[in-house]
């Protein structure tokens, strides 16, 4: 993630906060209650974010672990086509052999 989207993320939520508490004034939320409640709403979204950050790295499902897979395939890749005939037998031989 580049800086620039941590600072468009961080102002979005900043503006949101301030949204929130504007709207829950228009309902008629008195000052202090719509801030408490803007602020609970805000920590809550806050929180959800975080936990689906925190189970797409234990799944591994983040940009970095599929860069890394794409990678490794190319590198694997290119082995093999690097290979010569003889080479890519004998490979298939030991690929059968341990089935």
């Amino acid at each position: 993630m580049r800086r620039i989207d941590v600072i468009t993320i961080s102002l979005g939520i900043f503006a949101t906060g301030g949204i929130m508490y504007l709207v829950f004034q228009a309902i008629g939320f008195d000052g202090l209650s719509a801030g408490v409640w803007s602020q609970a709403l805000l920590v809550v979204v806050v929180l959800g974010w975080t936990f689906t950050y925190l189970f797409r790295v234990a799944n591994k499902d983040m940009t970095y672990n599929q860069q890394l897979k794409d990678y490794e395939d190319a590198v694997l890749q290119k082995r093999l086509e690097e290979m010569t005939p003889e080479e890519l037998e004998k490979l298939q031989q030991e690929i059968q052999e341990e089935q």
